[in-house]
């Protein structure tokens, strides 16, 4: 028996915390620990419950990093501010206005922090004879350069981990991508932008000048012995071993997600009583229905699939060509292999024109206006987490939620095209 009791909950399932049984994968935590010593920005990226805040949390010690935790409302203001404030800056709004016509902000910060003797006294930039002197530095909050300066007066030093970039506005994104070379070039700075996508090159994409500064860690694939080992670990801390026929079906039927295998193992350990670790060595999941307990997994989240397809079908706002609707129709229809596959834009092509009321005379530019608005539609219907997203650079419709890819298996289609509104002749 292990020499320390533990929680079902806290080996299998989702945790606050990096989970007990962490498995290290060589091809993505020795990459991420590779890249860390290059001194280039990070991006961490894959499907949506896949591992990529665990790889951070695991790899890095909580004093390596500030956190700023984004959301669908924020401006590259929103973020420079929050970097100040995790760094230790009390921010107050300044009467001066920047020659944008904002307000600027006044960054303060106290005596104990990083070892400062006094408070910030300097200006950011020149002020007139009629100025007085402030006690914090004056910034324009939207000038990369001003929020430089401001870290480097005080030596910050730390890793700043930008945590969902995916939900804020495209605009946003493609900003903060030419701001992270300004950081790139004018200090030591180092990003580690984590989202929810599978395309290596996304910040690349908005912004060239990142080539070479930027390197990705692809946190997605979990191969087959991966899997297994994690549910190994977890068996090992509470004194228990799975069944190998459960193991082998559950990694098969598991659509390659952690998240389905941990919570199908603690599905199987609830089932058996299993709550906290045995005293005696127990055999769980012989004779389970796989099938079944992935099933009800995936299950518990058909309320959250189906509000998708209902607000993701609506669009912004009524249109008469109701693209977003229509890009519905191939999820709905495809076989299971090609839902994983993804859709290329050729595809999506096709099956549009042979199905919507347009035909061959779709605009095909509203189709790839509603394909690049796919992900930022979702961030406004506060889809979390997304479902779907667009690779602008191999264009093509993928979906970035591995339970999505079960659940629509095992749903009638003439009741999402009804969900979805889709009226077929």
């Amino acid at each position: 028996m292990p020499s320390q009791e533990h929680r079902a909950d806290s080996v299998y399932g989702i945790t606050r915390d990096v989970p007990l049984n962490y498995v290290a994968r060589d091809s993505v935590d020795m990459s991420f620990i590779e890249s860390l010593s290059l001194d280039k920005h990070i991006v961490i990226y894959g499907s949506s419950k896949q591992g990529k805040t665990c790889l951070r949390k695991h790899c890095l010690m909580d004093d390596d990093f500030v956190i700023v935790q984004c959301n669908n409302r924020w401006t590259l203001e929103n973020i420079f501010g929050q970097i100040l404030k995790q760094a230790g800056y009390k921010i107050v709004l300044s009467e001066k206005k920047t020659q944008a016509g904002r307000n600027k902000i006044i960054a303060s910060i106290s005596a104990n922090v990083f070892g400062m003797g006094a408070k910030a006294g300097a200006e950011a930039e020149e002020q007139n004879s009629l100025d007085v002197e402030t006690r914090g530095l004056e910034l324009d909050p939207t000038d990369v350069n001003d929020i430089i300066s401001a870290l480097r007066h005080i030596g910050f030093e730390k890793y700043i981990v930008v945590e969902d970039f995916h939900y804020l506005p495209v605009e946003v994104q493609k900003d903060f991508s030419v701001a992270l070379k300004a950081f790139h070039e004018a200090s030591n700075l180092c990003f580690i932008v984590v989202g929810v996508w599978l395309e290596e090159n996304r910040l690349i994409v908005y912004n060239g000048d990142l080539t070479g500064r930027v390197l990705a860690v692809d946190a997605d694939e979990w191969r087959p012995e991966e899997l297994l080992q994690v549910i190994d670990s977890g068996a090992k801390l509470l004194n228990v071993e799975f069944d190998e026929d459960f193991k082998k079906e559950l990694v098969r039927e598991s659509n390659d997600s952690v998240y389905i295998v941990q919570e199908v193992c603690r599905q199987a350990c609830v089932d058996e009583n299993i709550f906290v670790t045995q005293q005696h060595h127990a055999i769980v999941g012989n004779g389970s229905d796989v099938r079944q307990l992935v099933k009800k997994v995936v299950d518990e989240q058909t309320g959250r699939y189906i509000d998708f397809i209902t607000k993701f079908s609506e669009g912004f706002q009524e249109t008469r060509l109701e693209m977003h609707k229509w890009l519905l129709f191939p999820i709905i229809e495809a076989e299971s292999q090609k839902l994983e596959e993804g859709f290329t834009y050729a595809d999506l092509r096709r099956q549009l024109q042979e199905k919507h009321p347009n035909g061959k005379e779709l605009n095909l530019g509203n189709l790839t206006q509603a394909l690049q608005s796919a992900a930022s539609l979702q961030t406004a219907k506060d889809i979390k987490p997304i479902i779907l997203d667009y690779d602008q650079t191999s264009l093509r419709l993928n979906i970035v939620d591995r339970g999505f890819l079960i659940w629509r298996e095992h749903q009638d289609q003439k009741e999402l095209f009804d969900i979805a509104g889709i009226t077929l002749t």
